[in-house]
């Protein structure tokens, strides 16, 4: 396995699987299910394994992939889903003979990639939060493992592309179902004796940056690697965007005036502008605004912001401090940095704080494990394990 294949964001994961829905030979996907302790990934996170062994995505810091590689072929051979455990406290080298110390049981879901999979990969493209639901043990009921069910939280709904939705406990399911799929988190329920993973898939945030300058380049860049679905628009036609901006999902031209008609602007849109021309500014910010975006970062100094400020004031508008909560500027985390690249990390960074409900600060004042838990009100049965 490859660096550049283990450090893949999550979304190109999920295109990998859809394209090798349609190859042939036979894939094997193994899944984070479980964390006792600490681990590098969460519950969720997700390694492919073609036959050649070549692996695309990570589930640990480089510490499993080559022996999952191994129980990926006796998947292949059998056909049949596995469940594995890896103990990877310190001092437990003798058990494997890794000596990795990452202070964590994992345990792995390794499975045959099908047609069961594809209506998540679809939901996904699409922009549709789902809930995977995959059985680890179905106990003394009707599910075995691997049975996979789905949960369209829009519509409130649970489906089995393979099967018989009537035996999946659809009621008890419906809480912790919605709740991973809205987190974009994936955790162990246990339901009338059977052991059930849910994994939500929550559709990627959407980034707009404003601008065509060089400087766009390095933030649609780490943006992309860091799991938001990226939009360049420019106000000028003479740039060819697609060729400047190669990791943006799309790019757009269009002036500031239209921007309400052009853009689809919601509660998940995210928006960085950096057009370095004031007019274009003032009236992206209005805009944005307007449409009550949680999050409007704008490049440039406090001061040009008050100028912008005062431009709205001469045409009688003004701003509530309500009505700023979502505008940062200076844009950007304080991290020292003043190289393009630097200056990037330091946006999309602060985009992530926001995107994850964060306040910045170092890892080591935090209290408690760095990822969160989800706590899932279960009903009916249904228990977090």
């Amino acid at each position: 396995m490859t660096g550049s294949n283990w450090s893949v964001p999550e979304t190109e994961v999920v295109q990998r699987i859809r394209e090798r829905l349609d190859a042939d030979g036979t894939d094997v996907l193994a899944t984070v299910v479980d964390i006792e302790g600490n681990a590098y990934r969460r519950p969720g996170a997700k390694m492919l394994l073609d036959e050649g062994g070549e692996g695309v995505g990570s589930i640990t810091a480089g510490c499993l992939e080559d022996e999952l590689a191994s129980v990926a072929d006796e998947v292949r051979d059998t056909g049949e889903p596995r469940l594995v455990t890896y103990d990877l406290m310190e001092g437990e080298e003798e058990v494997w003979g890794l000596g990795i110390g990452c202070n964590g049981v994992i345990e792995i879901l390794l499975e045959p990639l099908t047609e069961t999979y594809r209506p998540a990969v679809e939901a996904f493209t699409d922009g549709r939060d789902v809930a995977v639901v995959t059985v680890l043990d179905g106990g003394d009921g009707p599910l075995e493992r691997g049975d996979r069910a789905y949960y369209d939280p829009a519509e409130g709904s649970l489906s089995a592309p393979d099967g018989d939705a009537d035996a999946w406990p659809t009621a008890a399911l419906s809480t912790p179902a919605a709740e991973f799929a809205d987190r974009g988190r994936g955790g162990t329920v246990t339901v009338d004796g059977a052991t059930l993973f849910v994994d939500g898939l929550s559709a990627p945030p959407e980034l707009v940056v404003f601008g065509t300058g060089h400087d766009v380049g390095p933030v649609t860049e780490l943006a992309a690697k860091n799991d938001f679905r990226v939009t360049v628009v420019g106000f000028r036609g003479a740039v060819d965007l697609v060729a400047r901006f190669p990791a943006a999902d799309r790019t757009l031209t269009t002036s500031p005036g239209t921007l309400a008609t052009d853009i689809d602007l919601g509660d998940d849109t995210y928006a960085v502008v950096m057009t370095h021309n004031f007019v274009d500014d003032r009236l992206t910010v209005e805009a944005l605004l307007d449409a009550s975006v949680p999050y409007v970062g704008l490049m440039g100094p406090r001061d040009r912001f008050e100028e912008v400020l005062a431009a709205f004031e001469e045409e009688g508008q003004t701003f509530t401090d309500d009505d700023l909560a979502p505008l940062y500027t200076p844009i950007g985390l304080d991290l020292g940095g003043g190289s393009p690249y630097q200056i990037a990390h330091s946006i999309v960074a602060e985009v992530l704080a926001v995107v994850n409900d964060r306040t910045p600060r170092h890892l080591q004042a935090r209290a408690g494990p760095i990822h969160d838990r989800v706590d899932v009100d279960a009903e009916a049965g249904a228990s977090p394990r």
